[in-house]
């Protein structure tokens, strides 16, 4: 094994060795190739701009390494982008802080004949990175040196309508202490997404914290194990769809021009009914991650802070391929009142922004809700799909009970699966937990045997939690 964990496998045929690369190789193997120009890059800017010797006259004759070939993310976004020149010295640029950090260490070279580093040459100094981070203003100095017309033209690069922008790859970010800066005084931040990609070759996916208050939920069930109405199935298929050729809709059959970005759904039914296994299964079955937003580190009784921490999770997930999951919305998401009171006002204040935040998220939303009544009516008009999950009947408890208790127990011969069904209205998350109940009964006794005491006892718990008889 190579110390990037590559595998090699024997070829008996050919008595060979193939080497089957990993993401981490692939990436690796193209960053040194990227490196390694722009290292000469740098050091033929340093040496024109100090006018020291230097082999070319312009760093533009430094011809950058060919990627077309190079299986591997980093060479794969260079090419579908056809990056220039100067895209490709950014990205790298931002990068350098992750995987090579001394090669900046020439930037620390001190003015002599002020005692201080080059203004021009930009670049912080981190509270615990030792190393010299990269601004735009270090940018600007490798691109363009004295230039003026090069460096008006470097901004360009962090337009809005720039890739680098709208993908969310590359940003100049101040800080709450350098507000009012100049702009390129600011850090060139690669996005987490991207580094992760770049690097690891694997999609990043943020730890749960309180800068971004979202846990990843998934589930080991399939939709064989979801029972559901013909009806939800269809609009569920739709939601499915709209994912997998959002991008072709859009752009190649020009809806951009008359629909918004994004889809938003609303699932509506009592407890229970499989709302939240349903948005694991979408993503699931599409290969992306579905994040719960947990709304009790949302919602602030200070003013400006619930839509402060929502913005902040919009942010993080804009131009991620995710699924945001916002479980009993209607704590966030509430009705507007008549606004008697300046708590009112700011109330129905905070519902127009989450309304209008959540319309303008380019990417998938699912709220779920126990009560469609509870929410406020503007969203209607606001949700490409509202779907109502009912209390499953009687054909459909039955599956449940029969899926459910299809397993390693042993059910006792005078359990009546359809009698059952037929007598106790109870959902779908109810029989996943009267089967915990009867497991725990049949462990105790030394067994994996559920007679029918097991399971009205366990029918007679879910009723106790919901108040009923």
């Amino acid at each position: 094994m190579g110390l990037l964990g590559n595998k090699i496998s024997l070829d008996k045929e050919t008595n060979s060795c193939n080497m089957v690369m990993t993401p981490i190789t692939k990436n690796a193997q193209t960053i040194n190739l990227e490196l390694t120009w722009f290292e000469e890059v740098l050091h033929t800017r340093l040496n024109t701009y100090l006018n020291v010797n230097a082999e070319q006259k312009s760093i533009y004759d430094i011809p950058p390494p060919e990627l077309n070939k190079e299986d591997s993310y980093y060479g794969g976004l260079v090419s579908y982008y056809s990056m220039s020149f100067a895209e490709r010295i950014a990205l790298i640029l931002a990068l350098i802080p992750h995987v090579r950090p001394n090669l900046l260490d020439i930037l620390f070279t001190k003015n002599e004949s002020l005692n201080r580093g080059y203004t021009e040459f930009g670049g912080i100094h981190g509270n615990f990175h030792s190393g010299f981070i990269p601004t735009g203003e270090t940018l600007a100095f490798v691109l363009s040196g004295n230039n003026l017309e090069e460096r008006l033209n470097l901004l360009k690069l962090f337009n809005p309508e720039h890739f680098f922008f709208r993908h969310g790859i590359l940003k100049m970010e101040k800080g709450q202490t350098n507000m009012d800066e100049p702009l390129l005084s600011s850090v060139l931040k690669i996005s987490d997404e991207y580094l992760s990609l770049l690097t690891m070759g694997e999609a990043y996916r943020p730890e749960y914290s309180t800068q971004f208050p979202a846990k990843r939920i998934e589930t080991k069930l399939n939709w064989e194990d979801l029972v559901l109405t013909d009806h939800v199935r269809e609009e569920l298929e739709d939601i499915i769809t709209w994912i997998r050729h959002g991008n072709t809709l859009m752009n190649d059959w020009g809806l951009e021009k008359r629909v918004k970005q994004g889809y938003r759904a609303m699932f509506y039914g009592p407890p229970g009914t499989g709302k939240t296994l349903t948005a694991c299964l979408i993503g699931k079955a599409l290969g992306i991650d579905t994040y719960r937003i947990d709304l009790s580190m949302i919602v602030s009784k200070f003013i400006g802070e619930t839509e402060k921490n929502l913005a902040n999770v919009f942010d993080q997930a804009e131009n991620k391929n995710w699924i945001l999951f916002f479980d009993e919305a209607d704590a966030l998401f509430g009705k507007r009142t008549n606004t008697t009171s300046s708590n009112d006002r700011h109330a129905n204040q905070e519902v127009a922004y989450l309304l209008q935040r959540i319309e303008d998220f380019a990417g998938i939303t699912i709220l779920a809700s126990n009560l469609k009544g509870n929410l406020d009516d503007a969203f209607a008009r606001r949700f490409q799909s509202m779907i109502y999950f009912p209390v499953p009947d009687r054909e459909q408890r039955l599956l449940l009970w029969e899926k459910g208790f299809n397993g390693k127990l042993q059910i006792d011969d005078k359990i009546d699966w359809l009698k059952i069904a037929d007598e106790y209205e109870i959902t779908g998350g109810s029989i996943t937990n009267v089967l915990r109940h009867c497991s725990i009964k049949a462990i105790q006794r030394d067994s994996k045997k559920v007679f029918m005491k097991d399971i009205v006892s366990g029918i007679k718990k879910e009723h106790q939690k919901e108040g009923k008889a």
